[in-house]
């Protein structure tokens, strides 16, 4: 260590102007001078004089040196004894012979052992990491491994002609990334080696791809120190909010934790009554002398309020009664982030509106304790309200068929709409109007008023009907699938029916006048309403009818029954199968109308069978019905991989039987097989089945073909 010691700033400026004024003449070179031979007399008799007259005490100015011209010549140097080269050849090196005996030594360089204590995990072809074995000392193993190999370069970026250099870089790359992925899980003070080989010295490279191991010793696992949430203790609900944040001081350290409690934090404090509440970044101060970090997360509750009532933006288009009607809360309940949410997407779900926001406006603040209240702005943006529909088809069954028609889906505010449509085709003509008004008297309930003419010309039966049919019901929609559905009903019908014509001649009409008090339910589990997975559907569906006829009035029930059930087996095969079980006690089979019958065959009953094929036949070939049906399915939907798992291949075995009596007949059991594809277009799987009678009738064809949106059940 250098000291430097003080004195007079005389006697320091004393001794380095010496320094400097001493010629170099009076230097001994065989003898090193001393402080006292550079001090002269007169600086040690007087040194404030000596000082002030300075180093130049003649005061004459100093030499002026001659310019130098570059050519001219170095002065010799006395030290020197060489002399300066001028021109330097270097003759050239001989070039020496090739020993064909010379031989490398082959070195083995042995690995690194394994402590007792370390296992490897392989994470791809080229990459793996040593970890210690023991839980205790890395309990995430796992968990950490799948983490890394998901982000790893080495891992994404891997090929075939992958070089030492390039398997280097991304090696680099992967230990910043396990640096990173070690904090999140508190390890703070890990030590990673890598280490990166290829082909040895005389080895094909074929033989040993370059490959790169990471040894990992993570060290002690940091813990939470000190936790600050801010201003959350003001809140009245204090000590509920804080169970929510579950870190606590002497927790193990883990980033996830930190972002997993503050939402939790976030979700508790919407779902208590705070809708203003604020919850800032974390933030996470390592103090490595403790191995702890001190967590603090700025929180501020700003208030507990109920929601006193809903707003609309336009009163005119849906109104404040209406909105509130569909959400799922009363004036002066406990807000919660949820019900906002809910309310939002029950708006978007009528199909007024492109866009809704539900805002939370502050209308009198938490006074002593007690809660404030808000109300909810919802702000709407009306969507385009008219619709013109048209559809034009052919099949072999039912010829060409055009439909057209206009609706307007709010013309009798709020969600009343008004649907005109019509049908024209070789075998089906109509002309209705349909009222509807959608969440009437409740959530998710809808009124329908259907009013309609048509003409149908089947195989079965030639109809002529005028009817009027209403429906109150609770269903399920695309955004909306409820475990619970149910409808009740009323119908009045006046019909004019024939059977087809034989051999060119028709049939005389009877006229059928009916009433039905029709109602249903269905219980539903399943994940989808297109394209369900797993769980079950279980249906009913009960319709007392009057029918009057030839002056003749007769009583009956017309029953079914469907059950459904999907089970996903992995994660590229769906067993499904279903039964249905149908009954018409009461009345029969002449004094209840063709159009009430049952009847099976087709792509939603059996399918390698025409429309209404199946069952009991008059005397001139016709299918007439039954008083009973029993339908069963099942079919395997496997996915092929193909464009990116969308197509489906689906084998199916179906059967169904009607019968004549209300008890089912299971003398005459039709079976149909086939095989379909399904594509799933993000809306509903498109569906193609190709199906072939296995016991036909005479009247049958040999295969039958079938398309729509959906599955066959």
């Amino acid at each position: 260590m250098k000291r430097l010691y003080a004195g007079s700033a005389a006697q320091v400026a004393a001794a380095s102007l010496l320094l400097a004024a001493v010629p170099a003449a009076a230097q001994d070179a065989s003898a090193p001078l001393t402080l006292e031979d550079l001090i002269p007399d007169s600086a040690v008799a007087n040194p404030e004089e000596w000082a002030a007259e300075g180093v130049n005490q003649a005061g004459a100015e100093e030499p002026e040196l001659p310019e130098l011209a570059p050519e001219t010549p170095m002065a010799e140097l006395p030290e020197l004894s060489l002399d300066w080269p001028e021109q330097l050849e270097i003759p050239p090196l001989e070039a020496l012979d090739v020993d064909q005996d010379i031989q490398f030594a082959d070195v083995e360089l042995p690995d690194v052992p394994l402590s007792d204590n370390a296992t490897v995990e392989k994470v791809s072809s080229e990459l793996t990491i040593v970890l210690p074995s023991e839980d205790a000392a890395f309990p995430m193993r796992g968990e950490f491994i799948d983490r890394f190999k998901s982000l790893s370069a080495i891992t994404e970026l891997s090929g075939d002609d992958e070089s030492i250099a390039q398997l280097a870089a991304r090696a680099r790359s992967d230990e910043a990334l396990l640096t990173d992925l070690l904090r999140v899980y508190g390890y703070y003070d890990a030590e990673i080696t890598r280490i990166v080989g290829g082909a040895k010295v005389g080895e094909a490279e074929s033989d040993r791809a370059p490959s790169v191991r990471f040894e990992i010793i993570p060290g002690q696992r940091y813990r939470f120190g000190a936790i600050d949430l801010g201003a959350l203790d003001e809140a009245p609900d204090y000590p509920s909010l804080r169970k929510s944040f579950a870190i606590e001081t002497g927790d193990p350290m883990s980033s996830d934790e930190i972002v997993s409690n503050r939402l939790a934090l976030e979700v508790a404090l919407g779902e208590t009554g705070y809708p203003f509440a604020e919850v800032g970044a974390p933030d996470l101060l390592i103090d490595h002398a403790r191995s702890e970090g001190d967590l603090s997360v700025p929180v501020a509750p700003n208030g507990k309020y109920l929601i006193a009532s809903v707003s609309s933006s336009d009163p005119g288009f849906l109104s404040d009664k209406h909105l509130s009607s569909i959400a799922r809360f009363d004036a002066n309940d406990l807000y919660q982030r949820s019900l906002t949410t809910d309310l939002r997407r029950a708006v978007t779900a009528t199909g007024l509106v492109s866009s809704v926001t539900v805002t939370p406006r502050e209308l009198t603040a938490p006074t002593n304790g007690e809660p404030g209240q808000v109300v909810l702005d919802v702000g709407l943006t009306k969507a385009k309200l008219r619709t013109i529909a048209g559809a034009i088809g052919y099949g072999a069954e039912e010829g060409v068929r055009v439909q057209a028609s206009w609706e307007h889906r709010n013309l009798f505010p709020s969600e009343g709409a008004l649907k005109v449509r019509g049908i024209v085709g070789t075998r089906e003509q109509l002309g209705g109007v349909t009222f509807r008004k959608n969440n009437f008297g409740g959530r998710d309930r809808v009124l329908t008023l259907d009013a309609f003419i048509s003409t149908l010309d089947s195989d079965a039966f030639d109809a002529q009907s005028i009817a009027l049919v209403g429906t109150y019901e609770r269903a399920s929609t695309l955004l909306f699938q409820k475990q619970l559905g149910w409808s009740v009903g009323f119908e009045l019908i006046g019909s004019r029916e024939r059977a087809p014509a034989v051999g060119g001649s028709q049939q005389p009409r009877d006229t059928f006048y009916v009433a039905a008090l029709p109602a249903s339910v269905l219980y539903d589990t399943t994940d989808s309403l297109l394209n369900p997975t797993k769980g079950f559907r279980l249906g009913g569906r009960f319709s007392p009818e009057i029918s009057r006829t030839g002056g003749k009035q007769s009583t009956y029930i017309r029953t079914q029954l469907d059950a459904s059930y999907y089970q996903s087996v992995n994660d590229r095969l769906v067993m499904a199968g279903r039964v249905r079980f149908g009954s018409i006690p009461g009345a029969p089979l002449d004094d209840i109308a063709p159009s009430r019958r049952y009847y099976a065959g087709g792509g939603s009953s059996v399918r390698g069978y025409g429309f209404q094929q199946i069952g009991p036949r008059d005397v001139a070939g016709a299918p007439s019905g039954g008083r009973s049906v029993v339908e069963a399915a099942v079919e395997a939907r496997i996915k092929t991989g193909f464009f990116d798992g969308a197509l489906s291949v689906v084998p199916f075995l179906d059967a169904g039987s009607i019968g004549p009596d209300p008890a089912p007949n299971f003398d005459d059991i039709r079976f149909g097989a086939g095989i379909g594809i399904r594509y799933d277009s993000g809306f509903g799987p498109l569906r193609v089945d190709v199906g072939v009678p296995l016991n036909p009738g005479p009247d049958d064809n040999p295969v039958a073909v079938y398309v729509s949106l959906g599955q066959a059940f």
